[in-house]
Order: C-alpha cells, then structure tokens, then sequence
C-alpha cells in the first residue's frame, strides 16, 4: 500500500494508504471526502463546547440583543422550554449573545467536553506522527459520538436553527465565514505531488509506479489555485535546528573574542620552565617556614 501524506498548502492533514492501482478520480473523492469531514468534525467541536458552556442557540431576531431590548420588543424564546438539558439547567450568560445561558449542569458538561475531546483525537494531526491513517469511517464514528453526546445531553433534540443540529442535518450555512474558504467541493479538489498534477483519469502507479511501499506527499487544493508550493528539502524542525546551533556557534565566538583574561598564564599547565624544574628536582618547593 502507498502512504500518502495529505497537505493542504504547507499545513499537515492526514495520512492515508492506497494500492498503486486506485484510480486518481477515485482517490480524490475519498481524500476529499476526509479532508471536508474533519473540517466538519472540527466545526462541530467547537459549536459542542459552546453548547456545554452557554446552552441552546438563540433565535436569530434575539441574537446580539441585551436582556432590556428583549423585554423592550417583547421577543421570546419558544425553543428554551422544550430543549431543556437532562438533570436541570445551570445559568451561564453567554457575554457574545449567541447562546441562552441555560448551560448544562457539571456531569453533562463532561459528558459532552469529554466526546470533544475523544472525536478531535480521532482526526487529530497527532495521528501523523503515530503514523496513524485516518479514513472515512473513522470521521462517521467521530461524528456519530458527537451526536450521541447530544442526544444524552438534550434528549429533546435542539432547535432546528442551532449550529450543531444544522451541521448533524447536513443544513449548516457557512457563506460569509470563514470555514466556507476552506471547504473544497468535489467537483473543485485537485491533488498534486511533486509540483505535478494527479490527471483524474489516471492510476496512482502513473506518477509513483509499482511498488506497493511508497511514502509521497499528495497536496489538496481548489482548482484554478495553480501548482502549490514544493516541499522545503529539508523540514521546519530541521531548519529550527540549524539556525539554534548556528545562534549557539555564534555567541561561542563572540565570548571567545571578548575574553582577553590572561588569568591562565598562572596555570601550571602554562608554565614554560615546569619541564626544567622537574630534571632539576625544585618541584613543588614552598618557601615558608615550618
């Protein structure tokens, strides 16, 4: 099986594992399938966490407002008693104004930070380095525990213009932000390897050949974006380090060239007669008296 090591610009994605004969239309479906799940993933995670901190959305006529404004237009919340979260409500005002403030109480509060946590190491970067290859199922199991974390917590479901339900309904509308900017639609993703592009119509043993024990880095990107930019010959980490040991070298010199402390000459290894002394036997003689 290849190993692919998926980019998007000069930022690491995931890895993944093809024969060389998959089909490169084929294979960019699936890794753009990833890609825009993790996004997903990554999108609910951060909507989940707010969930837990400040509660269920409000309506969109309320949202921004302070409490005298709504009182003053007489604009309520019908959705606030139906999805109320399991074991009560603690109040929490969300200072932005996006959410109603009647958060979870502290048990549910972890149950929903603790599947957090639990989908973004599923389809964390980390997974790169344990060489780790994410697929499509494991971003379904990411987004299946989310949304059942939801359930347990609000087992009324949430109102239908909430984020988080937007995104389990496939409904969420991303125009104007910035998570819209880095969605790639199908019919626009393009991979590239070796600042070539991957032609859709061939196979993958095309451009790497036929052995099964190939490691590449493929980058995805929109079409029309142009060749994206070619690996560095050497790494981040390794350049880090060249220029700490070439800093480190530098100040080494510097203090060299400042120190001009002849406090050495008195060391015994310093001595130009020490060899003389020792044929004529006055080593080590002490002229004090006894």
């Amino acid at each position: 099986m290849v190993l692919l090591h998926i980019k998007h610009g000069d930022e690491d994605q995931f890895l993944l594992k093809e024969t060389c004969s998959s089909s490169i239309e084929n294979l960019t479906q699936e890794v753009n399938k990833i890609y825009n799940g993790r996004l997903k993933v990554q999108r609910i995670c951060a909507e989940v966490e707010s969930l837990a901190e400040h509660g269920i959305f409000l309506p969109p006529n309320m949202q921004g407002l302070t409490d005298e404004q709504i009182e003053e237009l007489k604009l309520k919340d019908e959705w606030a008693g139906k999805c109320i979260p399991s074991g009560g409500s603690i109040f929490k005002k969300d200072e932005i104004g996006r959410r109603n403030g009647h958060a979870p109480n502290e048990k549910m509060k972890q149950v929903l930070k603790a599947t957090v946590e639990e989908a973004k190491a599923l389809i964390s970067k980390k997974q790169i380095q344990a060489n780790v290859c994410v697929t499509i199922d494991m971003v379904k199991d990411a987004l299946d525990q989310l949304q059942g974390a939801v359930m347990i917590v609000y087992p009324m479901g949430l109102p239908p213009y909430d984020p988080v339900r937007m995104e389990f309904e496939d409904k969420e509308d991303l125009s104007g932000t910035h998570a819209a900017l880095e969605v790639i639609e199908e019919s626009e993703a393009q991979l590239w390897w070796a600042g070539k592009e991957l032609k859709k119509t061939n196979k993958l043993s095309d451009y790497v050949g036929k052995n099964e024990k190939t490691k590449i880095i493929v980058k995805i990107q929109k079409k029309g974006q142009g060749a994206p930019a070619r690996e560095p010959v050497i790494s981040s980490e390794d350049h880090k380090q060249m220029i700490l040991f070439y800093h480190k070298r530098q100040e080494e010199l510097k203090k060299l060239e400042e120190n001009d402390d002849d406090a050495c000459l008195d060391s015994e290894w310093a001595d130009s007669h020490a060899l003389k002394r020792q044929f004529h036997g006055v080593k080590d003689i002490k002229w004090r008296p006894r």
